[in-house]
């Protein structure tokens, strides 16, 4: 009894070490949240488009390990519930498919990932791990005590909301995904809060600022759907109002 306890014991304190060394790098839940509030209409003065609601926000490290997740309301329930995997999930994208010389946001993933795309089919390659995703207690989802820390949860998402994480160096650290409101404004607030963490030096991207900015260019063959709600006027500016570093 007393050997498994302490092999349980060592086991778990080797998970807590080898998540510290992942998320090292990365903000924590209170550099997050500050950020993350900070680039909503519900608890500033910014206005990103779409429906201006509560938001969740994760992010992942480069191996894809849930580092941090966070939350605008006060309970669970004040955003979409399932938006909180979403966010997860587009950190995971964005962290994926984006490399040390060439930044992807999960907007640019939109058009190619459309039938007749040319990476038509992608959103269903790397599968969520259900075996996490739906664990823990609700009331802790969104907090320091959030079941899906320390976990890799997986997951293709091809709309917007997820952004690469990048230092002063310009190497890629891992990913930030936000979800709650339409894609298009998830883009806009993603960048804000990115923006506000000071991990967007972004070394090259595929739209016309040679960013991961959406792109709404019809044809593009990495763009966007419009969601029509005042977004795409928001993202035009972002560039300019809150460019990335250099």
């Amino acid at each position: 009894m007393t050997l498994k306890l302490t092999l349980f014991t060592s086991t778990l304190l080797l998970s807590a070490y080898s998540q510290a060394s992942v998320c090292d790098d990365l903000p924590n839940y209170d550099a997050l949240t500050k950020a993350l509030k900070s680039s909503v209409a519900t608890t500033s003065e910014e206005k990103n488009g779409g429906l201006e609601l509560n938001m969740w926000g994760s992010i992942v490290a480069r191996d894809g390990t849930v580092c941090v997740i966070s939350r605008t309301g006060d309970h669970f329930g004040d955003q979409w519930p399932g938006s909180r995997i979403i966010s997860a999930q587009k950190a995971n994208t964005a962290n994926s498919f984006s490399l040390h010389g060439l930044a992807l946001s999960t907007a640019n993933l939109w058009a190619p990932t459309q039938p007749g795309g040319s990476l038509f089919g992608l959103q269903f390659s790397n599968p969520v791990n259900i075996n996490v995703v739906y664990d823990g207690d609700a009331e802790k989802y969104g907090t320091k005590e959030d079941s899906l820390i320390g976990h890799r949860v997986g997951g293709v998402n091809v709309f917007g909301g997820g952004l690469a994480l990048y230092d002063k160096d310009g190497e890629i650290l891992g990913a930030i995904g936000v979800s709650g409101d339409t894609s298009c404004a998830d883009h806009n607030i993603a960048w804000k809060t990115r923006h506000a963490l000071k991990l967007d030096y972004v070394p090259s991207g595929v739209s016309e600022t040679g960013d991961d900015n959406i792109i709404y260019t019809e044809g593009h063959g990495f763009g966007h759907v419009s969601c029509g709600n005042g977004e795409a006027e928001v993202a035009m500016k972002l560039p300019e109002m809150y460019p990335v570093s250099k």
